[in-house]
């Protein structure tokens, strides 16, 4: 899929098919995360790929906005260490993993992590130490149904050229 195509077709998916996701592919996740740009070159973030059927179900419980992780085949949980730029450089991630599942064919949902009161929880399952921070939580699976595209604000009402 070409890079545009793929960002186009990005879209929340929150309901899978139940069929695992390759290792490899997950792997590709990770990796196309790790490229994302980085202040100061520190790239803060780590990745745990979560695929227990049993610890899903309790990432789904314990995160209030994300009760369907439980359904994914995997989740994609991102830290970063406590930098000065730790939000945007885990944000970058986050993105380019959810870009890298659009044009995979597969469906998820970004996650809040980032300051959320189930983010000790969520630390504590997964045996991060205290000195990371959830960034966000990004469950992955088939779709179970074609993805709907959201109206999107057009170019012409978002672009401005030398002043607002």
């Amino acid at each position: 899929m070409e890079i545009f195509d793929a960002i186009a077709k990005r879209a929340s998916v929150r309901e899978y098919k139940g069929e695992p996701v390759d290792k490899a592919l997950l792997e590709k996740l990770v990796d196309a995360g790790r490229r994302a740009p980085s202040a100061r070159k520190v790239e803060p973030w780590e990745f745990i790929v979560v695929t227990d059927q049993k610890a899903l179900k309790e990432l789904g419980r314990i995160a209030n906005t994300g009760s369907f992780i439980k359904d994914a085949a995997a989740c994609i949980v991102v830290y970063s260490s406590d930098t000065k730029y730790y939000l945007e450089d885990g944000a970058a991630a986050t993105e380019n993993v959810l870009i890298a599942v659009s044009g995979l064919g597969l469906g998820a949902c970004w996650v809040a992590g980032d300051k959320k009161p189930y983010a000790s929880e969520v630390s504590a399952l997964l045996g991060v130490p205290k000195e990371f921070k959830l960034i966000s939580l990004i469950p992955v699976g088939w779709p179970l149904k074609e993805p709907c595209q959201e109206k999107k604000r057009s170019l012409a009402d978002v672009l401005h050229r030398e002043k607002f």
